[in-house]
Protein backbone atom coordinates (compact mmCIF):
# COMPACT_ATOMS: atom_id res chain seq x y z
CA UNK A 1 0.00 0.00 0.00
CA UNK A 2 1.35 3.54 -1.28
CA UNK A 3 1.21 6.26 1.77
CA UNK A 4 -1.24 9.08 0.97
CA UNK A 5 0.89 12.49 1.20
CA UNK A 6 0.36 14.47 4.74
CA UNK A 7 -1.35 17.27 2.57
CA UNK A 8 -4.37 15.52 1.41
CA UNK A 9 -5.42 15.03 4.55
CA UNK A 10 -5.78 18.70 4.70
CA UNK A 11 -8.63 18.66 2.33
CA UNK A 12 -11.46 16.83 4.59
CA UNK A 13 -13.81 19.58 6.85
CA UNK A 14 -13.05 19.76 10.53
CA UNK A 15 -9.89 19.34 12.83
CA UNK A 16 -7.15 16.54 11.70
CA UNK A 17 -6.42 14.63 14.97
CA UNK A 18 -3.10 13.42 15.20
CA UNK A 19 -1.92 10.83 17.87
CA UNK A 20 1.56 11.01 18.67
CA UNK A 21 3.25 7.46 18.00
CA UNK A 22 6.52 6.64 20.75
CA UNK A 23 6.90 3.53 19.25
CA UNK A 24 5.61 1.23 16.31
CA UNK A 25 3.19 -0.58 18.81
CA UNK A 26 1.90 2.65 19.09
CA UNK A 27 1.83 3.48 14.96
CA UNK A 28 -0.23 0.06 14.85
CA UNK A 29 -2.60 0.89 17.23
CA UNK A 30 -3.03 4.53 15.56
CA UNK A 31 -3.92 2.72 12.21
CA UNK A 32 -6.35 -0.27 14.07
CA UNK A 33 -8.45 2.52 15.80
CA UNK A 34 -9.26 4.21 12.62
CA UNK A 35 -7.15 7.64 12.42
CA UNK A 36 -6.26 9.12 9.49
CA UNK A 37 -2.34 10.03 10.10
CA UNK A 38 -0.83 10.30 13.20
CA UNK A 39 2.66 12.35 14.60
CA UNK A 40 5.94 11.70 15.83
CA UNK A 41 7.58 13.95 18.05
CA UNK A 42 10.79 13.92 19.77
CA UNK A 43 9.18 13.80 23.42
CA UNK A 44 7.94 10.31 22.95
CA UNK A 45 10.31 9.04 21.24
CA UNK A 46 13.64 9.83 22.58
CA UNK A 47 11.54 8.73 26.03
CA UNK A 48 10.72 5.66 24.68
CA UNK A 49 13.38 4.52 22.91
CA UNK A 50 16.36 5.81 25.09
CA UNK A 51 15.19 6.69 27.89
CA UNK A 52 15.66 10.51 28.25
CA UNK A 53 13.55 13.19 28.44
CA UNK A 54 13.63 15.74 25.10
CA UNK A 55 16.09 18.70 25.68
CA UNK A 56 18.26 18.31 23.10
CA UNK A 57 20.18 14.85 24.00
CA UNK A 58 19.84 12.73 20.84
CA UNK A 59 20.95 13.84 17.12
CA UNK A 60 19.18 13.44 13.72
CA UNK A 61 21.22 10.08 12.97
CA UNK A 62 19.28 8.85 16.44
CA UNK A 63 15.93 10.17 16.03
CA UNK A 64 15.48 9.31 12.41
CA UNK A 65 16.25 5.57 13.08
CA UNK A 66 13.39 5.52 15.64
CA UNK A 67 11.29 7.12 12.70
CA UNK A 68 12.12 5.06 10.18
CA UNK A 69 11.27 1.64 12.79
CA UNK A 70 7.59 3.17 13.24
CA UNK A 71 7.05 4.46 9.69
CA UNK A 72 8.19 0.47 9.19
CA UNK A 73 5.15 -0.50 10.98
CA UNK A 74 2.23 2.48 10.31
CA UNK A 75 1.20 3.08 6.13
CA UNK A 76 -0.49 6.37 7.29
CA UNK A 77 0.30 9.88 6.18
CA UNK A 78 2.69 11.37 9.46
CA UNK A 79 3.84 14.57 10.16
CA UNK A 80 7.03 14.42 12.04
CA UNK A 81 8.85 17.24 14.26
CA UNK A 82 12.50 18.00 13.01
CA UNK A 83 13.86 20.20 15.69
CA UNK A 84 15.70 22.63 14.45
CA UNK A 85 17.10 20.87 12.07
CA UNK A 86 19.90 19.32 13.65
CA UNK A 87 22.55 22.33 12.72
CA UNK A 88 22.12 25.41 9.93
CA UNK A 89 20.68 25.38 6.49
CA UNK A 90 22.85 22.04 4.84
CA UNK A 91 21.82 20.20 8.05
CA UNK A 92 18.11 21.44 7.47
CA UNK A 93 17.90 20.06 4.13
CA UNK A 94 19.80 16.80 4.92
CA UNK A 95 17.32 16.29 7.48
CA UNK A 96 14.33 17.49 4.98
CA UNK A 97 15.88 14.88 2.35
CA UNK A 98 15.95 12.40 4.94
CA UNK A 99 12.74 12.25 6.09
CA UNK A 100 11.38 12.95 2.81
CA UNK A 101 13.12 9.55 1.74
CA UNK A 102 11.50 7.47 4.38
CA UNK A 103 7.90 8.46 3.24
CA UNK A 104 7.67 11.28 5.92
CA UNK A 105 4.96 14.01 4.10
CA UNK A 106 4.77 16.93 6.98
CA UNK A 107 7.50 18.13 9.03
CA UNK A 108 8.29 21.35 11.02
CA UNK A 109 11.25 23.20 12.04
CA UNK A 110 11.22 25.42 14.67
CA UNK A 111 13.17 28.09 15.86
CA UNK A 112 14.72 26.97 18.76
CA UNK A 113 18.77 27.33 19.99
CA UNK A 114 19.99 24.14 20.31
CA UNK A 115 20.31 21.96 22.31
CA UNK A 116 16.34 22.77 22.27
CA UNK A 117 13.73 21.46 24.55
CA UNK A 118 10.03 20.30 24.83
CA UNK A 119 8.19 23.52 23.86
CA UNK A 120 6.03 23.76 26.94
CA UNK A 121 9.27 23.55 29.83
CA UNK A 122 11.05 26.31 30.92
CA UNK A 123 14.72 27.81 29.67
CA UNK A 124 14.31 28.05 25.66
CA UNK A 125 15.58 30.87 23.70
CA UNK A 126 15.36 31.16 19.92
CA UNK A 127 17.88 32.08 17.12
CA UNK A 128 17.94 35.33 15.53
CA UNK A 129 14.76 35.72 13.56
CA UNK A 130 16.82 35.75 10.59
CA UNK A 131 18.77 32.56 10.88
CA UNK A 132 15.17 30.63 11.05
CA UNK A 133 13.79 32.29 7.71
CA UNK A 134 16.99 31.48 6.05
CA UNK A 135 16.44 27.37 7.21
CA UNK A 136 12.66 27.72 6.04
CA UNK A 137 13.57 29.23 2.66
CA UNK A 138 16.53 26.42 2.19
CA UNK A 139 13.49 23.63 3.69
CA UNK A 140 10.83 25.01 0.57
CA UNK A 141 13.29 25.64 -2.17
CA UNK A 142 15.13 21.97 -2.04
CA UNK A 143 12.84 19.70 -0.66
CA UNK A 144 12.53 16.45 -3.11
CA UNK A 145 8.69 16.37 -3.50
CA UNK A 146 6.99 19.79 -3.79
CA UNK A 147 3.88 18.55 -1.91
CA UNK A 148 6.14 17.78 1.03
CA UNK A 149 4.55 19.52 3.75
CA UNK A 150 6.08 21.88 6.08
CA UNK A 151 5.54 23.65 8.98
CA UNK A 152 7.18 26.65 10.71
CA UNK A 153 7.22 26.84 14.68
CA UNK A 154 7.91 29.42 16.18
CA UNK A 155 8.97 29.14 20.35
CA UNK A 156 9.21 32.98 20.85
CA UNK A 157 5.80 33.48 22.69
CA UNK A 158 7.69 31.80 25.64
CA UNK A 159 10.77 33.95 25.25
CA UNK A 160 9.98 37.26 23.47
CA UNK A 161 6.41 37.85 23.77
CA UNK A 162 3.57 36.89 21.13
CA UNK A 163 3.93 40.36 19.59
CA UNK A 164 7.67 39.01 18.34
CA UNK A 165 6.24 35.04 18.07
CA UNK A 166 3.77 36.28 15.29
CA UNK A 167 6.05 38.45 13.42
CA UNK A 168 8.19 36.00 12.94
CA UNK A 169 5.18 33.87 11.91
CA UNK A 170 4.52 36.66 9.11
CA UNK A 171 8.46 36.02 8.05
CA UNK A 172 8.42 32.27 8.02
CA UNK A 173 5.29 32.30 5.64
CA UNK A 174 6.79 34.88 3.62
CA UNK A 175 9.85 32.29 3.55
CA UNK A 176 7.80 29.94 2.20
CA UNK A 177 6.20 27.71 4.89
CA UNK A 178 2.72 25.97 4.21
CA UNK A 179 1.73 26.55 7.87
CA UNK A 180 2.22 28.36 10.68
CA UNK A 181 2.92 26.70 14.25
CA UNK A 182 3.24 28.98 17.21
CA UNK A 183 4.00 27.13 20.05
CA UNK A 184 2.97 27.34 23.71
CA UNK A 185 0.21 29.76 23.54
CA UNK A 186 -1.12 30.62 26.80
CA UNK A 187 -5.54 31.36 26.64
CA UNK A 188 -7.89 31.30 24.87
CA UNK A 189 -7.40 35.16 24.10
CA UNK A 190 -4.16 34.25 22.74
CA UNK A 191 -5.73 31.40 20.46
CA UNK A 192 -8.47 33.60 19.35
CA UNK A 193 -5.73 36.77 18.31
CA UNK A 194 -4.09 34.03 16.46
CA UNK A 195 -6.54 31.55 14.97
CA UNK A 196 -7.51 35.34 12.95
CA UNK A 197 -4.30 36.19 12.15
CA UNK A 198 -2.97 33.08 9.72
CA UNK A 199 -5.21 30.89 6.99
CA UNK A 200 -3.81 27.57 8.51
CA UNK A 201 -2.47 26.68 11.76
CA UNK A 202 -1.43 23.78 14.39
CA UNK A 203 -2.34 24.03 18.24
CA UNK A 204 -0.32 22.08 20.49
CA UNK A 205 -3.15 20.28 22.98
CA UNK A 206 -0.18 19.33 25.38
CA UNK A 207 -1.54 17.70 28.27
CA UNK A 208 0.28 19.13 31.46
CA UNK A 209 1.46 21.96 29.18
CA UNK A 210 0.55 25.54 29.54
CA UNK A 211 -1.69 25.95 26.68
CA UNK A 212 -5.71 25.52 27.13
CA UNK A 213 -7.26 22.08 26.60
CA UNK A 214 -10.03 22.84 24.24
CA UNK A 215 -12.10 19.84 22.54
CA UNK A 216 -10.74 19.40 18.58
CA UNK A 217 -13.68 21.32 17.28
CA UNK A 218 -12.91 24.34 19.13
CA UNK A 219 -9.63 24.61 18.30
CA UNK A 220 -10.87 24.34 14.90
CA UNK A 221 -13.52 27.33 15.24
CA UNK A 222 -10.84 29.60 16.49
CA UNK A 223 -8.92 28.43 13.32
CA UNK A 224 -6.21 25.88 14.04
CA UNK A 225 -6.87 22.78 11.83
CA UNK A 226 -3.97 20.50 12.92
CA UNK A 227 -3.81 18.62 16.40
CA UNK A 228 -1.05 17.08 17.25
CA UNK A 229 -1.67 14.71 20.81
CA UNK A 230 1.86 14.08 21.12
CA UNK A 231 2.13 12.79 24.33
CA UNK A 232 -0.90 11.37 25.54
CA UNK A 233 -0.44 7.51 24.65
CA UNK A 234 3.52 7.35 26.51
CA UNK A 235 1.62 9.16 29.74
CA UNK A 236 -0.82 6.84 29.81
CA UNK A 237 1.47 4.05 28.49
CA UNK A 238 4.03 4.81 32.04
CA UNK A 239 1.26 4.97 34.16
CA UNK A 240 -0.52 1.74 33.37
CA UNK A 241 3.45 0.05 33.07
CA UNK A 242 4.27 1.62 36.74
CA UNK A 243 0.99 0.10 38.25
CA UNK A 244 1.57 -3.20 36.45
CA UNK A 245 5.26 -2.81 38.66
CA UNK A 246 4.05 -1.88 41.90
CA UNK A 247 1.02 -4.79 41.54
CA UNK A 248 3.99 -6.95 40.77
CA UNK A 249 6.38 -5.90 43.81
CA UNK A 250 3.72 -6.33 46.09
CA UNK A 251 3.30 -9.96 45.15
CA UNK A 252 -0.75 -8.79 45.00
CA UNK A 253 -0.99 -9.81 41.28
CA UNK A 254 -4.60 -8.15 41.28
CA UNK A 255 -3.86 -6.74 37.96
CA UNK A 256 -3.44 -9.90 36.14
CA UNK A 257 -5.65 -10.11 33.37
CA UNK A 258 -6.88 -6.26 33.20
CA UNK A 259 -4.45 -5.54 29.75
CA UNK A 260 -4.85 -6.76 26.97
CA UNK A 261 -5.31 -10.51 26.32
CA UNK A 262 -2.54 -12.48 24.44
CA UNK A 263 -4.41 -13.04 21.53
CA UNK A 264 -5.45 -9.49 20.75
CA UNK A 265 -1.68 -8.59 21.48
CA UNK A 266 -0.75 -10.93 18.47
CA UNK A 267 -3.81 -9.58 16.20
CA UNK A 268 -2.02 -5.86 16.68
CA UNK A 269 1.59 -7.26 15.63
CA UNK A 270 0.26 -9.49 12.93
CA UNK A 271 0.69 -12.70 13.69
CA UNK A 272 -2.31 -14.33 11.51
CA UNK A 273 -0.59 -12.87 8.38
CA UNK A 274 3.41 -13.77 9.11
CA UNK A 275 1.58 -16.92 10.22
CA UNK A 276 -0.23 -17.22 6.84
CA UNK A 277 3.65 -16.95 4.77
CA UNK A 278 5.15 -19.30 7.11
CA UNK A 279 2.49 -21.79 6.32
CA UNK A 280 2.24 -20.98 2.60
CA UNK A 281 5.91 -21.34 1.49
CA UNK A 282 7.32 -23.13 3.90
CA UNK A 283 9.55 -26.44 2.19
CA UNK A 284 8.24 -29.83 2.27
CA UNK A 285 10.15 -32.00 5.02
CA UNK A 286 11.55 -34.64 2.44
CA UNK A 287 12.89 -38.08 3.83
CA UNK A 288 17.06 -38.40 3.69
CA UNK A 289 18.20 -40.77 1.29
Amino acid sequence: MTRKSFRSLLAAEGPLILPGAHDALAARLIQRAGFEGFFIGGFGAVGARFGVPDIGLKSLGEISQAVRDILAACELPVLVDADDGYGDVKNVVQTVHTYERMGVGGLFLEDQRWPKRCGHLEGKAVVPVAEAEAKIRAATAERIDPDTFIIARTDARAVTGLEDAMRRAERYLRAGADCIFIEALRSVEELKRVGKAFPLQVANPLAGGVSPILRPEEYYRLGFKILPYGIDLILRVTRTMQLALEDMRTGKFALMGTGATLQEYLQVVGFEEWSRIEGRYRADEVNPR
